[in-house]
This record gives C-alpha cells, structure tokens and sequence, in this order.
C-alpha cells in the first residue's frame, strides 16, 4: 500500500505545472496522510476484511484549506457510524489560520484598508474566496470589544474632562453629510489619563451635548473640577446642566485664533506675543490684568477686538486656578487634537463611511489601541496637586514665582 501511494504521489506531481508543484505535493501528501490515519482510526484498511475493524469508511468531505502555496483541495474522509473523523495535524492549524487570517483583516480596516482592498490584500497572500462582505463579517467582530471599552464602568473620580470633535463623512438616506465624532477624555486622581467615551452626532446641538455627557456621568464620571473644549454654545449649556458645579476651560489655542482673526495680519504676531503675557502669568491675578491690559489698549481702534477678549476671559484664563504643575496640559485641547489626527488618519482611507456603526467600529479600535498606549505611559499629570485638589486646598501656592525684572510691554493700538 505504501508504494501504491508513492506512485500515486509521483503521478500527481508529474502531471502538474512547475509553478502548482509545490501546491501539488502538499495537497497529495495531506490527502494520502488522511487516509492513512482513517484507516488507522478504522481499524482497516478500505476493502480489507480484519476482526479489528471498528467501522467502514463512506466517502468524503470536501474542505479548502488556504496556504502560502496556494488554496489546497482537501478530502477528508468519513465514517458509517461512531465518532467523526478530523485530522488533528489539518484541524488545529485550520482554527488558527482561520484566527491569524481574520486579525489580519481586522488589522487592515483599523488601518484605513477599504473592505476592497483587504480583499486585493488577501489574495496578494495567497488566498482566495474572501467576498467584500465577508471581509464586513469579520470586521464587525471588533464591535463587541469597542462595546464593552466605550461602555466600560468609570470608577473614580476625574477632576479633568477633555472634549473635542472631528467631522467624518457619511453616508444618510442617498445622501453625503458632516457628522461630529466626539471623543472625550479625562484624567482621574492617579494622574492617568484615558478616553472615556465616544460619540456621532451634530456637534453644535445642546441636546446631543446633554445626552452624551449625561452617559457618561451615568457609567460612573464624578468628581469633574474642570472641562476643557472649544466654544460649542451647546456643550456650554450641556456643561452647565449636567455637569454642575465644574468650569469650563475655552480652548486657549482657539481663542487666540479667533482674536488675532480681528486685527490686520501686520499686527498679529505683537498681539500674540500680547497675548502670550497673560497666559505665563504667575497667578491668576496677573493674568486677569495683563488681559485687561490689552483689551483696553485696543478699545478705541479695535472695539470688536476688545469686546471679544472681554467675553472670552473668564473662560480661556479659568486653568490660572488651578495648579501651575498642570497648567500646561489644561489651556487648551491639543492633545486632544493629536488624537483626532490620528483618526483622521486612519478614517481618509474609507472616505465615505456607510454608516454610524462603522464609524463607531474604525475609530472605537483606534481609541481603544491610544488608550492601552496611554497605560503604559508614565503619569500624564502631578498625583501630588492632584491630591490637593481633591481635598479641596487653594492653589494659590502652587503659582509660579514671577519672572525677575519682566520688561512692560505697551501694547500698540491695532
């Protein structure tokens, strides 16, 4: 029997091509392995008569298995009655193939790979039979894992909260609109910082505002001192409703941009560097006057500059009172943005999303791999201050000592 499957063996690889002899040997010699081991499993070869014999073969089943060397024809041999047949050396590899080749699409979609290019990428490895909506199917396993991180429990307290949203395209009943992905991200009392929540919907709406920070409060958010975010009218409301007892934090990069937006381009660089004084200020008290200063400079010249900087200046100067260790992190939403650039990055690739829920999908696994990063890092702000403000202690002596002998600066009508 042995030299009847060597020639067998032989025959097969004669009669293929040179670019299949590979695919060729390996499927032959699987096919001829199985029967072996069915025989075995049998008790008796196929047409032989033995008191050993346990049951009788009954044909085969047909299964691909998909390779370096190409898709193999396998048949696996079946049985009358008792246990069924599986090769443990074809099963085992087959689960894990089957694991490896789904991470790998997976992995490409979270990447940015459209659905028809991960299926251009599979069979670039050699494998074949992968429809556009398969590649879907697997893609939507991600969805029970982005589940359970955006809607994991908030345990703690988090004195900061970070918000901002990037605009993704979408399509809505034949039609291609902007909708407003909102990430937020807060850092608790240990000094970490973690995204805690993910949303899509119109940014400028109150009401959406109101509903996504009241899930987030309802999964555990407390103890928030401070928001920080751009100047939406609708989170301000929101903040104000849900979040009751914080302030809110106007994005010091933005503001700025807005402000310098209301001079000629010639005086912008001296109003920034205006600008600049009262945000290194060494306490909260200089800044207010360093700010002030300002904007009765321009009051005569430059009315709507001065009206907008007396607006904006409870708001965009609210992190001079919190602590000088953590000012840096807490002026603006930049690192934030950093975030948002990345899903931009990711997100250009698709262009035009289906969906809400692939959206949520794509940028939910980009979140959920900034976060783990994020954990590895070291402390993202000073427990010690932290420690401070959850006790309730004035900030005042965490300001910085004031610069030796600072130059005034006149600032020059605009």
């Amino acid at each position: 029997m042995t030299n009847d499957n060597l020639q067998q063996l032989l025959a097969a690889i004669q009669m293929s091509e040179d670019g299949d002899f590979l695919r060729v040997l390996a499927e032959t010699t699987l096919n001829r392995l199985m029967d072996f081991d069915a025989d075995n499993a049998a008790g008796a070869a196929r047409h032989e008569r033995s008191p050993e014999r346990a049951t009788y073969r009954n044909g085969y089943r047909d299964r691909v298995l998909e390779t370096r060397v190409g898709a193999l024809d396998l048949k696996i041999p079946k049985f009358r009655s008792g246990p069924s047949y599986y090769p443990s050396f074809i099963l085992e590899p087959r689960r894990l193939m089957e694991k490896a080749l789904t991470a790998v699409i997976q992995e490409a979609w979270i990447n940015g790979v459209s659905t028809r290019r991960v299926e251009e990428l599979v069979q670039a490895m050699g494998m074949s039979g992968i429809s556009k909506s398969q590649v879907s199917k697997l893609c939507k396993e991600i969805d029970e894992r982005v589940g359970s991180f955006l809607d994991r429990p908030l345990e703690g307290e988090w004195p900061y909260l970070w918000l901002d949203a990037t605009y993704l395209r979408q399509r809505q009943g034949g039609r291609i609109v902007s909708v407003a992905a909102i990430i937020a991200v807060a850092a608790n009392t240990d000094g970490k910082r973690e995204i805690i929540g993910l949303s899509i919907g119109d940014s400028e709406a109150s009401v959406f505002w109101t509903d996504f920070l009241r899930s987030l409060v309802k999964r555990g958010l407390k103890g928030v001192k401070l928001v920080v975010s751009d100047a939406h009218e609708g989170l301000k409301a929101a903040i104000q409703k849900v979040l009751n007892g914080s302030t809110w934090q106007r994005c010091r990069v933005h503001t700025t941009r807005n402000l310098l937006a209301r001079v000629p381009k010639a005086q912008q660089s001296r109003l920034a560097a205006l600008l600049r004084e009262a945000f290194t200020a060494p306490n909260a008290e200089k800044a207010h006057a360093a700010w002030r200063a300002v904007a009765d400079a321009a009051r005569e010249t430059h009315p709507k500059l001065a009206e907008a900087m007396d607006e904006a200046e409870n708001d965009v100067l609210a992190y001079m009172d919190f602590p000088a260790a953590h000012r840096a992190k807490l002026h603006s939403t930049n690192g934030l943005e950093r975030l948002n650039k990345e899903v931009k990055r990711r997100a250009d690739v698709v262009g035009i999303f289906p969906n809400e829920a692939s959206i949520v999908r794509l940028v939910g696994a980009v979140l959920m791999e900034a976060n783990d990063e994020w954990q590895l890092q070291h402390r993202y702000l000073s427990i010690e201050a932290l420690a401070e403000i959850s006790a309730g202690e004035d900030t005042d002596k965490y300001t910085l000592a004031p610069p030796a002998a600072a130059p005034i600066l006149t600032p020059r009508a605009a």
